[in-house]
């Protein structure tokens, strides 16, 4: 190579060689031409499958939190469904098995009994003591008495005709969650009673919402206790039924000391803190012994096509009219026909209530080894004897010894109205069901009872006469009815266990 003297380069020596390759001949350039465009091919290829990579991973990258999401959701699913069963397994008896026979005893079994006692006689001892409610009300509300006596009936009425739907309950396996909102909707109308002045104040609490609770509650437990019992279950639904008799004495003799001493709010609210802590005993121990029935109807209208069983409640019926009207007049007529004070006519329905204890427990015992109905038939020809006698009392000693022998018979009678329906019911699934029917039944006697028997009184102005004579001969049929579903039942065989 040559510069020239100026140091320029010569034009020549800057010759490009990729011109100078085609010069090569023809066959070196078809070789070039198809590696080149293979190359090519391959390169394109290469970019478009990491074109797609890249795009497939962008996608993956999009699609891992809706991954990660719906696992999550599925997580969250199945956690949920785990603790909502097990709440159901709490709340419920759908997961328990067939137990078998009922274990008739046992520590389990009477600890039942005792949660039943309890509940009845925060329930029906409560109910009970409206007597001494109603003389307070008639001595200090302007309301007629017969008007007063709708308070507690319609408490009565719902207390008893609830149990339609809460024994259902039961027997559906839902005994906790029904009992729960019972317990909290009878406190709660105590309370709320201790704030009212007026009787609609008072028809709305007392009556309504304390009769909603009761009913919510006692008829589930009346049905867990039958089960748990076969051949000593008179008995021991027996020694639970003395809970009335007990609830009925303790009651009407702390409105009796509290009520001239705090006044009408604070003895109210003292009961119902008694109820709150009595009842969250029965709520925390109380368990049923059977898994729930298949689905079914809410009235077990088959049992009507029972002859024994439509005569027996046709016989409560008449026999609550009795019962009711005496318990919610008895205090009245001490004071009006025989010029007690307040406080000694109160302690009438103490004693009506109170020596009911033992005649709840003998009459469970006797009746099973001699059958329920064998044993009620006498027990209410007795008490028709005794409820003709009250229109004979003329003075406080007369009256002393009819609330003693009505007391006794009374108690013995109601003690077994509970182990008569379980006698006359095949099965104890239903139990709760057939339980809730006859109380509703009895709901509409005890609903219409006292303010018959106040409105025949006011017809006679204030006079008792008119109504002691339909209260005892609603007795008299009651009996007979009693007497034919014995028959229906086993005939005239005399030593039949029915």
């Amino acid at each position: 190579m040559f510069r020239t003297l100026s140091g320029t380069a010569d034009p020549r020596d800057y010759s490009d060689p990729v011109e100078e390759k085609p010069k090569r001949g023809a066959a070196g350039n078809s070789h070039s031409g198809e590696s080149t465009e293979s190359d090519v091919n391959v390169i394109e290829r290469t970019a478009g499958q990491s074109h797609e990579e890249e795009y497939e991973d962008e996608i993956h990258e999009e699609k891992a939190p809706i991954r990660q999401s719906r696992r999550s959701s599925k997580e969250l699913t199945r956690t949920t469904s785990h603790a909502l069963s097990r709440v159901s397994s709490h709340l419920t008896t759908r997961s328990l098995p067939d137990p078998g026979p009922p274990p008739d005893g046992g520590l389990k079994a009477w600890s039942q009994i005792a949660c039943g006692w309890i509940a009845i006689a925060t329930c029906w001892g409560w109910i009970n003591c409206f007597g001494v409610f109603q003389t307070y009300y008639t001595l200090t509300l302007d309301v007629a008495p017969s008007s007063i006596s709708w308070i507690g009936t319609v408490q009565n009425f719902l207390s008893f005709t609830i149990g339609a739907f809460s024994g259902r309950l039961l027997d559906a396996g839902y005994f906790l969650p029904t009992a729960f909102v019972g317990v909290v909707l009878q406190v709660l109308g105590i309370f709320m009673m201790s704030l009212s002045t007026k009787y609609w104040q008072l028809m709305l609490t007392q009556g309504v919402l304390c009769g909603i609770g009761g009913g919510l509650y006692f008829t589930p437990c009346m049905g867990v206790m039958a089960t748990w019992f076969s051949k000593r279950r008179s008995f021991a639904m027996g020694v639970a039924s003395t809970g009335n008799s007990v609830g009925g004495m303790i009651y009407p003799v702390i409105v009796r000391e509290l009520l001239p001493k705090i006044g009408f709010a604070w003895t109210t609210r003292v009961l119902g803190f008694m109820n709150l802590g009595l009842l969250s005993l029965v709520l925390i121990f109380m368990k049923p012994r059977l898994p729930p029935r298949k689905s079914h109807a809410l009235i077990d209208w088959s049992a009507f096509r029972e002859l024994p069983f439509t005569l027996f409640c046709i016989g409560m019926y008449l026999q609550v009219w009795d019962i009711y009207y005496t318990l919610y007049y008895i205090s009245s007529f001490g004071v009006e026909a025989l010029g007690m004070p307040f406080e000694k006519a109160t302690v009438l329905l103490i004693i009506i209530n109170g020596i009911g204890v033992p005649a709840r427990l003998a009459p469970g015992y006797v009746a099973d080894k001699v059958g329920q109905l064998n044993l009620l038939v006498p027990i209410s020809a007795c008490l028709v004897v005794v409820a003709w006698s009250w229109i004979a009392v003329h003075s406080v000693a007369g009256l002393y010894a009819f609330a003693c022998l009505y007391g006794l018979l009374a108690a013995a009678l109601q003690c077994l109205l509970p182990p008569t329906v379980a006698a006359l019911t095949s099965d104890l699934r239903v139990i709760g069901t057939r339980l809730g029917m006859v109380f509703a039944v009895m709901g509409f006697a005890a609903l219409t009872g006292p303010p018959i028997g106040g409105a025949i009184q006011q017809a006679q102005h204030g006079h008792y006469t008119g109504a002691q004579a339909w209260s005892a001969a609603s007795t008299v049929i009651a009996f007979v009815f009693f007497a034919v579903a014995r028959m229906s039942r086993a005939g005239w065989k005399l030593r039949a266990k029915v």
